[in-house]
């Protein structure tokens, strides 16, 4: 009898054994369900000089370069080879939507802006939209009662105090205690 429960007890861990091995197979099927729908946050990363449609229409022949610098910050590109010439990138990344990227090239002749050109640059209110949230809007509910609602849930009454020491709800109090303590 001793034999027989012991060969039971080896059949029963080679059962659950099999079983296991077989539940692994699933668990990967459905764990790669899983993953393939749930997706990481990822953050809107933005990169480069920001610049306005305001900022561009603001540039006038014969600014100086600092004026420039002052009006659309420090270009991202400068070259030695190209020193008349100052190149501004700009990269929006958001999660679920395509690479954003926009360029404007300011050039100069000696220390005097002359010209710039490059893509369509965004107004400061419509960038700001981008920048917001894709979250759908959810209807808010409707939050007052009427009159036959409030009915059903009279207002608790309020027991007078039996304790001296209590002070009255509305009323300021008398006394307090000190800050620090005066004995040091």
């Amino acid at each position: 009898m001793h034999a027989t429960a012991r060969c039971s007890a080896r059949v029963a861990l080679i059962v659950s054994i099999g079983a296991a091995m077989s539940a692994c197979g699933s668990v990967d099927l459905s764990g790669r369900a899983m993953v393939e729908t749930l997706k990481p946050y990822r953050a809107t990363v933005v990169q480069g000089n920001f610049v306005s449609r305001e900022q561009v229409q603001a540039l006038q022949p014969g600014m100086s370069r600092q004026q420039v610098r002052d009006l659309l910050g420090t270009p991202l590109v400068t070259s030695l080879f190209h020193a008349n010439r100052w190149d501004y990138v700009f990269t929006l990344k958001k999660q679920g939507e395509e690479v954003q990227t926009r360029k404007l090239v300011v050039f100069f002749e000696g220390d005097e802006f002359v010209r710039s050109e490059g893509d369509e640059m965004p107004t400061e209110a419509e960038f700001v939209a981008t920048l917001g949230s894709r979250a759908v809007p959810r209807k808010v509910p409707v939050l007052e009662a009427t009159e036959a609602q409030l009915e059903r849930y009279p207002a608790p009454e309020r027991a007078p105090s039996t304790s001296p020491a209590a002070p009255d709800a509305g009323a300021a109090p008398r006394h307090y205690p000190p800050l620090e303590s005066s004995a040091r």
